[in-house]
């Protein structure tokens, strides 16, 4: 009775859960979006911060450049004024004889100048130059940027596919444990077997569903973060529609990874743009050397006249045109330091490129490596799990037929199920490996 009354519970249990399984999946699949490599990549364009942040960098940098190229406009000054005036004292030079002398009391004063440089020494063109590299920089930063973000992106994308896979593994070693357990129960009931078995196999079944509860509760870790990275509602539930483990990578050459990496890296195309920013530097240094020569214009109307006693109360307009010429005696001792240590400022870029593009080759080399490596992983986790189904059927044949222990019955199904782990693990990491390949050569 109290066999029957325990059975009766787990019926009701069993029911119970899958009937929440059941809402849960229901409520997934209503709020799940299907979403490509494609579309991923579209998202992070879009949407994400730290591009956005990026592209805003770009655009400071293009108003830099803007700021630049108006300094080879003139300089254009205005000045007016009003002014109250009181009356002229003049004395002897022994300061006796004080006469008042009469003056007008309202001043006023308009004065335009004007200044065109023809010549800075390069100070102006090369600041043209420079903001021009800032552009550049800030672009390939945000290249750069992008091309870390998608990698991000893409990597939780993968990741929920293995996680993806993974739980299908281990549904069906579920299954097939469930389907041990009943067999065992008949046995059981037959008197051919100990109860202790179930007992065995039950305890494996909570694991496997623990597990199972890890893996679902890690794709909503991953789902929450690859939401965030896109700019999307994290409420949604991700689902690759991509399926990479069926997808056919190309195996091109390591010298052709090696040659795209050159072409078009943003990290080594940055280094470069910062040894042209420090030449740019040195040419700045050296036109300080240089003097600086203006065309120089200014229109003067004012008055009352000061400069006649008494003033004359009436407007007097001045204006001349000129060329001016000027030379910073102090840069003769002053701004040959300067231009040692934008050389030297030169040279450190140019060796911190030959490190840049070193490093650059290296990480080249070893994604390519590992890419090869994936696929020799993979062929080998199949042939594991191929043998370990062959085991685990000639274990579970001779259980069946009472030639071998219950033990043998777990660690055959615990190698099936690590094989089989390892399997799917593999076939994500063949994609993974030839991603980052792409991703560190800057072609992602």
């Amino acid at each position: 009775m109290h066999a029957n009354l325990r059975n009766n519970m787990k019926k009701k249990f069993f029911w119970m859960t899958a009937i929440a399984i059941a809402f849960t999946v229901s409520a997934e699949a209503q709020n799940t979006r299907k979403m490509g490599i494609d579309e991923l990549f579209r998202l992070i364009s879009t949407n994400n911060k730290s591009i956005k942040a990026s592209r805003t960098t770009v655009a400071a940098a293009q108003e830099g450049l803007k700021a630049a190229k108006s300094q080879q406009l003139p300089d254009v000054n205005a000045q007016l004024s009003a002014s109250y005036m009181g009356n002229a004292l003049m004395a002897d030079r022994d300061f006796s004889d004080w006469q008042n002398l009469a003056s007008p009391h309202f001043g006023n004063q308009f004065v335009v100048d004007a200044q065109q440089t023809i010549y800075a020494g390069g100070a102006i063109t090369t600041g043209i130059r420079m903001a021009e590299l800032g552009v550049e920089q800030a672009s390939l930063g945000l290249a750069l940027n992008e091309q870390n973000q998608r990698f991000v992106a893409l990597s939780q994308y993968l990741d929920l596919q293995k996680t993806a896979h993974r739980e299908q593994v281990l549904q069906s070693n579920i299954a097939l444990t469930q389907k041990l357990i009943d067999n065992i129960r008949e046995k059981h009931e037959q008197g051919v077997a100990l109860k202790n078995d179930i007992t065995r196999y039950e305890m494996q079944m909570e694991t496997l569903r623990l597990n199972l509860v890890k893996l679902q509760n890690t794709r909503k870790i991953i789902n929450h973060q690859l939401s965030n990275t896109l700019g999307i509602s994290e409420a949604q539930m991700i689902e690759p529609t991509d399926d990479v483990t069926t997808t056919l990578f190309n195996k091109e050459s390591e010298v052709h990874w090696q040659t795209t990496a050159e072409a078009v890296s943003p990290q080594l195309q940055m280094a470069s743009v910062s040894e042209q920013m420090a030449q740019q530097q040195v040419r700045l240094a050296k036109s300080e050397l240089l003097p600086k020569v203006a065309i120089v214009a200014q229109n003067n109307f004012n008055g009352p006249i000061t400069f006649e006693l008494p003033p004359i109360n009436k407007n007097l307009n001045i204006w001349f045109v000129g060329v001016g010429v000027q030379y910073s005696l102090s840069s003769l001792f002053k701004s040959n330091k300067k231009l040692q240590q934008a050389k030297l400022h030169q040279l450190a870029t140019a060796e911190q490129k030959a490190v840049v593009a070193e490093q650059l080759n290296n990480q080249v080399q070893a994604a390519y490596t590992n890419y090869l490596q994936s696929y020799i992983e993979l062929e080998t986790q199949q042939k594991s799990v191929q043998l370990a189904q062959e085991n685990y059927q000639v274990v579970n044949d001779r259980y069946l037929n009472q030639l071998a222990l219950i033990t043998d019955m777990i660690d055959a199904s615990n190698m099936k199920l690590d094989a089989e782990l390892s399997e799917a693990d593999a076939r994500i990491n063949i994609a993974y490996a030839y991603y980052k390949m792409k991703f560190i050569a800057g072609e992602l």
